[in-house]
């Protein structure tokens, strides 16, 4: 494909179509007129050698490679918007916009609220959101990245992309407070034998793949979509959850549990910020990547209450 010979307003008017699904509509939204759109679907039927839209009584359905280049042409624009906005110059004192970071709501937690209350102080026109990433983001990840300003994720998920460190933690495990089978410590016997309430993320992979190491396979009964929910399913239960020390202290504020050191020697959570070569020579993402190392450099170790039990050897 030689990028020379086409028009990428083509590819505006493809995502526009196909997620119409209407000439006219289409052609409102990006400002063609009728005539003019309907040229366009012309154009994009003989490139791609398909109909695209095929219609259907009084409406138009896309066909299979319609389906196929609906989220692709949304992701392209999405890039091309990035590539175009990118900037020579930042001033953060004086600059409006965006960042999106795709993070788990621990990583919004621990880092994210930093991040912001950082930000704001030198650069109160920024504006962050921060989203749950989807499972398909460790099968996808270049292309999801290539859609937002980065991803908060441990080492050990992804790899082969850019990233900037922030932080290390450590996992600890939780258990009710009135636990009948546990004391002051676990065993791994026991991890082996309870039930486990789990994050259903790929987040804590390293964690759970040293487990299967030592022969542990956890008997998992409940499974949730945020960190700060297993205090809530591990409360007045015989069930056993990992969590995060910098977690620990909100923890136990939360719900009836406790913190204990892991019978084994977990593997930490080195914490990143995983980004798209696109930003690469962006000036606003340079200095987010900046600001970032920053932060995430004032994260030191601790700070998690006097309720989490210190790592061994502190």
């Amino acid at each position: 494909m030689n990028l020379s010979r086409l028009d990428l307003n083509l590819v505006v008017a493809l995502r526009a179509l196909l997620e119409e699904r209407n000439v006219t509509r289409a052609g409102e939204r990006i400002g063609l007129s009728q005539p003019a759109m309907s040229a366009a679907l012309s154009r994009l039927r003989r490139h791609f050698d398909d109909e695209l839209l095929a219609r259907t009584g009084n409406s138009y359905e896309l066909t299979p490679l319609g389906v196929a280049l609906r989220d692709r042409s949304a992701t392209a624009c999405d890039l091309l918007e990035r590539v175009f906005s990118s900037q020579a110059d930042f001033d953060p004192a004086a600059e409006t916009r965006e960042f999106t970071l795709l993070a788990s709501d621990y990583g919004a937690a621990v880092f994210g609220a930093a991040l912001a209350r950082a930000v704001h102080r030198e650069a109160p026109g920024i504006r962050f959101t921060f989203q749950h990433p989807a499972p398909s983001v460790v099968d996808n990840t270049a292309t999801v990245l290539s859609t937002v300003d980065g991803l908060l994720m441990p080492h050990g998920v992804i790899n082969g992309l850019p990233a900037v460190e922030l932080f290390s933690d450590r996992w600890l495990c939780l258990v009710a407070d009135d636990h009948p089978e546990i004391g002051d410590e676990l065993t791994l016997d026991q991890l082996a034998r309870l039930p486990w309430a789990v994050y259903q993320r790929p987040y804590d992979a390293p964690a759970a793949r040293q487990l299967s190491m030592l022969g542990i396979s956890p008997q998992v009964e409940v499974s949730v979509q945020t960190f700060q929910l297993l205090p809530h399913m591990v409360e007045g239960t015989r069930r056993v959850a990992m969590i995060q020390a910098r977690l620990a202290r909100s923890a136990v504020r939360s719900a009836a549990v406790r913190v204990l050191p892991c019978p084994f020697d977990a593997v930490p959570v080195q914490e990143a910020l995983w980004w798209h070569p696109v930003h690469a020579q962006d000036a606003s993402h340079i200095w987010l990547r900046q600001k970032a190392a920053e932060v995430g450099a004032t994260l030191t170790d601790g700070g998690t209450g006097a309720a989490v039990p210190p790592a061994e050897g502190a």
